[in-house]
């Protein structure tokens, strides 16, 4: 999964789910970048949901154009 970028110019950071995990016990809501798949957002939402978490995932604007959105995941015990 690649994580939200800093800044347009920048890269997104890429991060494993198992690692996503392990940061639930800090924070329960994670921004992704517009790169990933909704296929791969997808199969993270039921990885999750199969461990008994409840995940919410709506899309974020930051801009006027339509590319200028990042994803906006929540994940709950």
């Amino acid at each position: 999964m690649k994580l939200a970028r800093a800044s347009i110019t920048s890269k997104p950071k890429v991060i494993e789910i198992e690692k996503i995990e392990e940061e639930l016990e800090k924070k329960s809501i994670f921004y992704f970048d517009k790169d990933n798949s909704h296929k791969e957002l997808k199969e993270l939402i039921e990885y999750f949901e199969s461990k008994e978490y409840s995940v919410y995932m709506r899309e974020v604007k930051f801009g006027l154009n339509d590319d200028e959105y990042i994803y906006e995941v929540h994940i709950v015990k």
